[in-house]
């Protein structure tokens, strides 16, 4: 049986589907899965053992009408028996289109109902710990796997024992002290909405550097260097002796090898948070008042996945407005979302993960039910 599974997304839409790949695996015998991504998340899920095949959507294509359509014959030619479609947009949608898949599978949108063989509703309320965005990806696995009443474990990023060791090696020629705890600061968000303000960002930092002995480490991209800067120009002289600006990956897979390393992340939810996730790490994330938790706040059934926003400590500035308009008052929003609101909250996640416990957290694998049906019989 040959799957196609079409996330083109960011980094942590992409890890979160891969739950489908594993289950698929793990509950489907004789499957073959092949992974569709946007190019740019290719490393996050590089040596995942249950995609055979990464497929890569780059930018060429929404560029040139002819390369697209190179692109989707190709995928014709594939020949697959079944298709799910996460992504639900009109290039995801082409490309079920054009599989010619005899199950085609995505969430229920009325401009592409006559493509799917079966749609599913967005939930808008879950009971479960594990997010919505967890929960409604699990929905698309319904017509061959059934009674999903928990989850393997989260998602996971594969490193090599080999990139594990060069990220090492890499922090030690930057004098790095692993005697001290290190702390990955996520500085940033993906976009201004996402990105809690620079001058609470520094008053957070201030305040972990007064908690104890360690090295903190900036997470950000090239074209966000001169934030990274400014915010690094904000914080105070303790901080900066703590604070190693000049370490920087270069590349996506080279900053979770960094990662690993760390004994914890805090900062911006996204694609950061999620990575640190998949790798069992400690998760301290600031939500932006716009993005709601219940979708996004995963896994927090894990005690060491900790989140905090707007809506826990002034709701009445949130509720009965839409997220549209909470997304244009983003900023002003984010200005009650003051640091001394959850000081106590980051007081607790250092003093819970980082200076009382020393090694790495064991993974938790939480228990799984599945039922399986016959991919055979769903075909005919």
């Amino acid at each position: 049986m040959k799957i196609l599974i079409i996330q083109q997304k960011m980094i942590g839409d992409v890890l979160l589907s891969t739950m489908l790949c594993e289950q698929i695996k793990k509950n489907i015998s004789n499957t073959e899965v092949h992974y569709l991504i946007n190019n740019y998340t290719e490393a996050i899920v590089t040596n995942n053992p249950n995609i055979d095949r990464i497929i890569l959507f780059n930018e060429a294509y929404r560029n040139s009408k002819w390369l697209l359509y190179e692109f989707l014959n190709k995928i014709t030619n594939e020949n697959y028996d079944v298709v799910i479609d996460a992504y639900g947009k009109l290039e995801s949608i082409l490309i079920s289109l054009f599989s010619n898949a005899k199950v085609k599978i995505s969430m229920d949108k009325w401009y592409s109902r006559a493509v799917y063989t079966n749609t599913f509703k967005y939930k808008k309320y879950g009971n479960s710990c594990f997010g919505l965005a967890v929960e409604n990806r699990l929905k698309l696995l319904n017509p061959f796997i059934s009674d999903i009443t928990a989850i393997t474990n989260h998602p996971k990023v594969y490193l090599t024992d080999d990139e594990i060791l060069q990220a090492k090696l890499f922090l030690e020629n930057k004098d790095i002290d692993f005697s001290k705890p290190i702390l990955m600061i996520n500085i940033l968000g993906s976009s201004p909405s996402k990105t809690y303000p620079l001058q609470y960002m520094a008053e957070i930092i201030d305040q972990i550097a007064r908690q104890g002995e360690f090295t903190m480490l900036f997470n950000y991209t090239p074209t966000q260097s001169k934030q990274a800067r400014e915010l690094y120009n904000l914080c105070s002289p303790k901080s900066k002796d703590k604070i190693r600006f000049d370490i920087y990956a270069p590349s996506l897979r080279a900053f979770l090898s960094v990662l690993y390393h760390c004994k914890a992340i805090l900062g911006n939810e996204g694609g950061a948070i999620n990575m640190a996730k998949a790798l069992n790490i400690p998760t301290f994330s600031i939500f932006s008042p716009w993005v709601d938790q219940a979708t996004w706040e995963t896994f927090k059934v894990i005690k060491h996945n900790v989140a905090v926003h707007l809506n826990d400590y002034e709701p009445l500035l949130l509720n009965g407005k839409s997220r549209k308009k909470l997304k244009k008052y983003s900023k002003s929003l984010y200005d009650h979302f003051k640091p001394f609101l959850f000081k106590d909250n980051i007081n607790h996640f250092l003093d819970a993960y980082i200076f009382i416990n020393k090694d790495k957290l064991p993974c938790k694998h939480l228990q799984a039910t599945v039922k399986s049906k016959s991919f055979e019989k769903f075909l005919v």
